[in-house]
């Protein structure tokens, strides 16, 4: 029987020093992330690099992340399989070519969303430009816009739910269900609906169904939106004291 794990990376396999029990002093800390000056920015506790070596001896790994191409290459792990890029907006094969068939579905359907994105945002950003901290851009990657992200200098979620409340949850494309947002941590996205990484992953077992009729299934993650994707497979990995953790009531 072949096994896959569709795993999220950030504050799954790992994060920031920040969000680090021990922070910097913990020497056991692995830097497994930089930033695009090469700097380090995202570590591996000593339990998420034993969870790391145990995976990669028993599963093919499929990354399921938000990161776009570039910051997915900053990541310090050996990853062989297909990988989910852009929250499922894109899908590269084991080369590291887009894998065209899912590609070409997305740009068959993305235009019917573009301008509902570019509307939703003008208002954003209308709105982020009244105070000060907010951080906003448009993820453009392969050459196409795909979602926008909001973040904030004090890196909360506080500051965020201001934006949320007051214009994202209110927009008419948001209540009509064309798009939809995420926020966790100091990261809030708005996405068209035909970007999520359960239809991705969805795709990806069906594919993988045909070469191996004998398939289990693990999905691992730590944020809300993760839960669709990780419903899809025979068993879920959700790390302790993450969003989804506490969205299932397991934290007192």
């Amino acid at each position: 029987m072949q096994s896959y794990i569709f795993l999220d990376l950030d504050d799954t396999l790992f994060q920031t020093l920040r969000k680090c029990t021990l922070g910097a002093d913990d020497p056991l800390l692995q830097v497994r992330a930089c930033l695009p000056d090469g700097s380090p920015n995202s570590y591996a506790t000593h339990k998420q690099q034993w969870l790391w070596h145990w995976l990669e001896k028993g599963f093919k790994i499929v990354p399921v992340t938000g990161r776009d191409v570039d910051a997915f290459d900053r990541v310090m792990l050996p990853f062989q399989e297909e990988v989910v890029l852009n929250h499922g907006a894109v899908i590269l094969d084991k080369q590291r070519t887009v894998d065209r068939v899912w590609m070409d579905g997305m740009m068959q359907a993305l235009p019917a969303y573009h301008e509902k994105l570019l509307d939703i945002w003008a208002e954003i950003e209308r709105y982020c430009q009244c105070f000060s901290g907010f951080k906003t851009h448009l993820v453009n990657d392969f050459s196409v816009t795909w979602y926008g992200v909001i973040k904030h200098v004090d890196g909360t979620e506080t500051p965020l739910t201001t934006v949320l409340d007051n214009i994202i949850k209110r927009h008419p494309h948001i209540l009509d269900g064309s798009l939809y947002w995420h926020l966790n941590g100091n990261n809030l996205a708005v996405l068209p609906k035909i970007i999520n990484k359960e239809s991705a992953v969805s795709y990806l077992i069906d594919n993988y169904k045909q070469q191996h009729p004998q398939l289990l299934t693990f999905g691992a993650g730590d944020s809300n939106t993760d839960a669709p994707f990780m419903g899809l497979c025979d068993y879920a990995l959700i790390p302790k004291n993450t969003q989804l953790f506490k969205t299932l009531a397991f934290s007192e």
